[in-house]
């Protein structure tokens, strides 16, 4: 049960990282939301710190890697970005191996 509260951090974490770096790019009309994106950015990095009592480091960091997937989807619906197929495969990809990593954990194995 440990491994799943560090992935929800982790999850969590990439979310506000993700958030954070949407708010730097709209920053340019807005300067104001640098310091916003700079809280978010922090959050999730005190929110990745407290993933990692609850699993392994070789599991959960590679996880932070949902924050692709969050930025194209964040791409696609506030700055009008395009979804290619490749991009698809992509996320297709992180989360395949997302999952074989969350199985990988202690609580994962059935040894």
């Amino acid at each position: 049960m440990k491994l799943y509260k560090g992935v929800l951090l982790i999850i969590l974490s990439a979310l506000c990282v993700t958030a954070g770096q949407l708010l730097w790019k709209l920053s340019a009309d807005h300067f104001y939301l640098v310091f916003v994106g700079f809280a978010l950015y922090a959050l999730g990095a005190l929110l990745m710190i407290m993933a990692f009592r609850f699993g392994e480091l070789s599991v959960l960091h590679p996880m932070l890697s949902v924050s692709y997937v969050l930025a194209i989807l964040i791409g696609y619906f506030f700055l009008s970005e395009p979804v290619t197929l490749t991009k698809v495969g992509g996320v297709a990809a992180i989360f395949i191996g997302m999952l074989f990593l969350g199985l990988s954990g202690k609580e994962g194995r059935h040894e």
